[in-house]
């Protein structure tokens, strides 16, 4: 920016204290009072958690005037309570103010951000602030974004909408109550507004007309909307994102209400119900959606509109009652990455697995249904498969010891047998949590595990598993949890496991580990982060050290 001078990390702060002035040298560009002030204004908080350098990074000055332009405090430093009289409220200058993230709670939002009238950008975010919002913020007439959003404001609806030059408006996660006014549909630059989380209800009256013509992202997430709103949204033709998640309409939402949003991306009807007849393959809805999430929709139909939508790239319909197959279309969709289908009544994946193998697909979940039958061959890109919760019977297939892009996996709660897979070792530099609890599976756990690992998580726990822990657990210094429970597993207390620094939970529970559970007296357990320690149901003599 012309004028203007970035105070950079480099720059050299020295403070210099008198009994009536302090003095920031090195701080070019910044008028000698207007540094006091600054540094009146941090002295204003507790900021022990930060130093000087990192509150001075984040002013701007004009290289003219002197007077400051920016403020920017670094996240997490202040706790206090803003003062209406606070110093703050004299840098009359300030074109961008980002207060985030700090603690200022139990303060209201005082009067005085009324009087910065040069403000263009204001950010409140997760501060704690509380009470109303004062009706002087509406003579912030050059603003252009708002942040309040992630405090415990309250009221009716805040009187921005005379800021007719927003672009920015975010107050989600907030108390404000009432209905949302009409003028603030028709604010020309609007093009991204989020009322998550609120008491809002629908708008009392506003013509289909007067609607904005630039709104892109609308978010309105657990609002107790009745369902009015959805005539206004079919005229916002520009909007490319729409969150109307867990709504209290009152009847099936039809999809059909989007067919003029030709510019639509992402959906997000999660949590409402939805008219079955909408979701079949002449459905009207926008073919260039990219995110489809319908969780918790009431529906018992695969959504059959679906595969006109050749950029979806993530697709939510988990909580629903859908049963029967998956069609193989659906891994035909060439840019789909993500399907969640948690929790319905599928039994089987249609067609040849092939498709699915060579599907685009990264992250697949199948948890909490009625598949049967061998584990799918997961795809080549996969980097979270998790089947948890369903009836698959066979092997641990191989083939998930070639996908070296795989992060999680989750076969845990099935009829699966055979031993786990020693290739597994193939993935030392990718897999994180193995969890197979409670399914079938024999033999010993195999030294898979070698220098390097990423493994965090190792659960398998209630299986028919024999031998010892494997030594090669120590490769894993990375390791927070290791369940062994409820197997055959015959060895000593592995003390040798102290080594590993981050291991939080330990479970040896219902084996047949036996020995000593203590060391010397002169030799500390020593396990410097373990929090859970079960032990129960084995052949262990002595007792743990308190």
């Amino acid at each position: 920016m012309s004028g203007l001078n970035l105070l950079f990390p480099f720059l050299s702060l020295f403070v210099i204290f008198t009994p009536n002035f302090t003095l920031v040298a090195g701080l070019s560009g910044c008028g000698p009072h207007h540094i006091q002030a600054l540094v009146q204004f941090k002295n204003e908080f507790d900021y022990s958690g930060c130093n000087q350098t990192d509150y001075f990074n984040g002013v701007m000055c004009d290289n003219i005037t002197g007077e400051v332009t920016k403020l920017q405090l670094p996240s997490g430093c202040f706790t206090g309570v803003l003062k209406t009289n606070s110093s703050l409220f004299g840098f009359n200058h300030l074109r961008y103010l980002n207060l985030s993230y700090n603690k200022f709670t139990s303060s209201s939002l005082s009067s005085g951000f009324g009087s910065l009238n040069k403000l263009e950008v204001l950010s409140l975010s997760s501060n704690g602030f509380i009470g109303q919002v004062p009706s002087s913020l509406s003579n912030l007439s050059r603003l252009t974004e708002l942040y309040l959003d992630h405090n415990e404001l309250t009221g009716g609806f805040p009187l921005v909408q005379n800021i007719t030059s927003l672009s920015i408006l975010n107050l989600s996660l907030n108390h404000f109550s009432g209905a949302i006014p009409s003028s603030l549909l028709t604010m020309p630059f609007l093009s991204y507004l989020n009322l998550d989380e609120n008491h809002l209800t629908d708008p009392v009256e506003v013509r289909s007309s007067s609607t904005s013509s630039r709104l892109e992202t609308l978010h309105l997430r657990k609002n107790p909307f009745e369902g009015k709103i959805l005539d206004l949204i079919s005229n916002f033709t520009t909007l490319k994102y729409l969150g109307l998640s867990f709504q209290n309409i009152s009847y099936p939402i039809n999809l059909n209400f989007f067919s003029s949003l030709k510019s639509l991306l992402r959906l997000d009807l999660s949590g409402n119900s939805v008219l079955e007849t909408s979701i079949s393959s002449d459905s009207d809805v926008p073919r260039n959606i990219e995110k489809l999430l319908l969780s918790s929709c009431d529906i018992s139909k695969f959504p059959e509109f679906v595969r006109s939508l050749d950029r979806l790239e993530h697709i939510d319909i988990s909580n629903n009652k859908i049963k029967g197959k998956v069609p193989e279309w659906l891994w035909n969709l060439p840019h789909l990455i993500r399907a969640n289908l948690v929790n319905n009544a599928f039994t089987h994946l249609e067609g040849s697995n092939d498709v699915l193998t060579n599907s685009s697909l990264r992250i697949l979940d199948l948890a909490l249904n009625h598949f049967e039958g061998p584990v799918p061959t997961p795809p080549l890109s996969i980097n979270l498969f998790s089947a948890w919760n369903n009836s698959f019977t066979g092997n641990i297939p191989l083939s998930v010891c070639n996908r070296s892009s795989l992060v999680i996996l989750d076969l845990s709660y099935n009829n699966l047998s055979g031993p786990i897979p020693r290739c597994l070792s193939n993935l030392k530099d990718s897999l994180v949590v193995v969890n197979l609890r409670k399914n079938n599976l024999e033999g010993s756990i195999p030294d898979m595990l070698y220098n390097g690992s990423l493994l965090r998580t190792l659960d398998v726990g209630y299986n028919q598993l024999t031998g010892k822990l494997p030594r090669s657990l120590l490769n894993c210094s990375s390791l927070r949890f290791v369940s062994v429970d409820n197997n055959k597993i015959k060895d000593t207390f592995p003390f040798w496991l102290k080594a590993l620094p981050g291991l939080q939970v330990l479970t040896l529970r219902s084996n047949k580990f036996y020995g000593p559970v203590s060391l010397p007296a002169e030799v500390p357990l020593a396990f410097p982060k373990l929090h859970i320690l079960e032990i129960s149901d084995n052949n262990f003599t002595g007792s743990l050290p308190p």
